[in-house]
């Protein structure tokens, strides 16, 4: 596990955090060692959503930052009961990831066991489309 992601994304959280909001926060790490974050930006109509992994992504880009160059990603979300829980990314997120830094660590919680694991982001989509960019 990459301790300095994880605590990066779980103080992040602990300032944004609302009860009863759905609320993640990213940190990922680039190949020169940069790590940026995001948040989970929640919309009144669910679509207008933005997920936490797509900010940091945007962030590291806006930042000159080729999103080829990401070689690991730590979400983190609290779940009920208030146990801070690093997970998976959504569906899009996975898409996300993948298109650009397909060979990046990613962190999460096997849903079988509990324990934190690394997967390779292009592993989350097995047949995926894949896509030069």
């Amino acid at each position: 596990m990459d301790l300095e992601l994880l605590r990066r994304a779980e103080e992040i959280l602990g300032r944004v955090w609302v009860h009863g909001r759905h609320e993640v926060a990213t940190a990922l790490r680039t190949t020169d060692g940069s790590v940026f974050t995001g948040v989970h930006v929640e919309g009144s109509c669910r679509r207008s959503s933005i997920c936490a992994e797509g900010v940091a992504l945007g962030t590291a880009r806006a930042a000159g930052v080729p999103l080829s160059s990401v070689t690991t990603v730590v979400s983190v979300q609290i779940k009920p009961a208030d146990t801070l829980r690093v997970i998976a990314p959504c569906g899009v997120c996975r898409e996300l990831i993948s298109d650009y830094s397909p060979d990046a660590t990613v962190w999460l919680t096997a849903p079988d066991t509990d324990e934190v694991i690394a997967v390779r982001a292009l592993d989350l989509l097995p047949s995926k489309s894949r896509r030069l960019w």
